[in-house]
């Protein structure tokens, strides 16, 4: 598992042995990244369920601002944050998902993320589908978009915000959102 493009492209990603994480892989990375283009530059971006950040550190590569990375262990990637020299630019929150999710203020003055990543294990699917209908379209800037991965059997449906587009790759289930209304923009 690799950084595909930008400023760190190339550079190795570590997902340590026996841990519960399950990476984005090299080509899903790949096609994501492609269908964003230049939303990525500047953006801030929230890495839900983040395991080893490669979706963070990836849009970090490519010119993201900065990003926020929350998972229930965040050692995975905070090893590669610290290996890659991103610490300055990367917060790490050890937390339940679901359970920052719903502390999150999200109000007015509150930060938005240009780009909201969701790659909950897949298991989760069904659970966590009705905590981000609620909870994404407050974490979204106005142009934002969210990119939810999960298993291609099951992705779950986000009926608060516009599915702009969904692809299967093997396994996994790609799905891109906007605000309602925002698909052009």
């Amino acid at each position: 598992m690799r950084v595909i493009a930008g400023d760190l492209g190339g550079q190795s990603l570590v997902a340590p042995r026996g841990w519960k994480v399950r990476p984005t892989s090299d080509r899903v990375r790949e096609a994501i990244f492609s269908a964003l283009g230049e939303r990525v530059a500047g953006a801030r971006v929230l890495d839900l369920y983040c395991g080893t950040g490669a979706l963070a550190i990836e849009a970090l590569s490519r010119g993201a601002q900065a990003a926020v990375l929350v998972d229930r262990d965040t050692r995975p990637a905070l090893g590669n944050v610290e290996r890659l020299g991103l610490g300055p630019r990367a917060e790490l929150i050890r937390a339940d998902v679901q359970h920052w999710l719903g502390t999150f203020v999200g109000g007015p003055g509150s930060p938005r993320f240009g780009l909201v990543f969701v790659d909950a294990p897949y298991r989760l699917a069904d659970r966590v589908a009705e905590d981000l209908d609620t909870h994404l379209p407050r974490l979204l800037a106005p142009e934002g978009r969210a990119i939810v991965e999960s298993g291609a059997g099951r992705p779950p449906r986000i009926a608060s915000l516009e599915r702009l587009r969904q692809r299967r790759y093997g396994a996994a289930d790609v799905s891109i959102y906007a605000a309602p209304g925002r698909a052009g923009a």
